[in-house]
């Protein structure tokens, strides 16, 4: 496995495929990888020759510098991990690679990134967008793949390469689950025993809300489903319930008429966690 740190060596090992005729997947990462990065991993190894991954915390995405600081993160432990699950090449870049002194271009998708968690989380999207970008810009994979999980986040970079007419597919893969439903997260560690406990209700709201949408309901009923079994648990803090058009995250009101993404947010001990699900009428 090939790890590189700066743009020009990434792009000369990216040339070297090229100059082959392979494809190239990529899958962004933060590190502290888990099972949900591996299944990514995999999903672009099913479909391309080679498969790159980046580890960087992103620091313009942080609202807060306490969440950066505490940011979990284990390089050695990664690339153990990114070896042996055969990935080709993991760039690995500092701060000024990505972002060179001078710097100040941003890279927003206006209306998408300022609602629904964007409120919660206000920047988050502009700094995930601009990361985003600089990376497609450095590999120039033939496709990138993104989890599920964060749903808005992946409907925002579909935004964004359809906007700027970037020339990769990208491909959401679904959220990777812990044996009692909670969705795995680099966060999940920060979590005490009772909060982690407490945090499957999440999940379990979700299914409830999929249960409904499965006998006929409307959109408030569902919200009513999923922030009361929520605000019924002690150890959450509810932040969010948006329930959207799937592909546009427009709001959607009255009964289901067609694909419905449902997004949830809530801390647990301070331990912002979120977690997302599609729902279409009578499945």
């Amino acid at each position: 496995m090939k790890t590189t740190s700066t743009v020009a060596e990434t792009r000369a090992q990216v040339a070297t495929y090229r100059k082959a005729g392979e494809t190239v997947g990529l899958v962004t990462t933060m590190g502290a990888l888990h099972e949900g990065h591996l299944t990514l991993m995999r999903a672009a190894r099913a479909d391309h020759d080679r498969v790159i991954a980046t580890i960087f915390v992103n620091p313009t995405q942080f609202g807060q510098m306490a969440d950066l600081a505490t940011y979990p993160s284990d390089d050695k432990r990664d690339l153990e991990m990114l070896g042996d699950e055969g990935v080709d090449c993991v760039f690995l870049p500092k701060a000024p690679t990505i972002y060179p002194a001078g710097d100040e271009t941003i890279v927003e998708t206006t209306r998408m990134a300022n609602m629904l968690h964007g409120k919660v989380r206000p920047g988050h999207f502009r700094g995930v967008t601009t990361v985003v970008a600089r990376l497609f810009n450095i590999v120039q994979p033939d496709a990138a793949f993104f989890g599920e999980k964060d749903y808005q986040q992946l409907q925002i970079i579909k935004k964004m390469v359809r906007d700027l007419q970037m020339p990769l597919t990208i491909e959401g893969v679904p959220t990777v689950r812990e044996s009692d439903g909670l969705a795995m997260s680099s966060r999940n560690v920060r979590l005490g025993a009772e909060d982690r406990a407490a945090a499957t209700v999440l999940y379990q709201s979700l299914m409830a809300a999929d249960a409904a949408a499965a006998k006929g309901t409307t959109v408030e009923e569902m919200w009513s489903v999923i922030a009361d079994m929520i605000t019924a648990e002690p150890r959450a803090t509810l932040k969010a319930v948006d329930i959207v058009e799937a592909e546009s995250l427009d709001p959607v009101s009255g009964p289901l008429k067609g694909p419905t993404a449902i997004m949830i947010s809530a801390e647990f001990g301070g331990v912002l966690l979120i977690d997302q699900h599609v729902v279409t009428p009578g499945d």
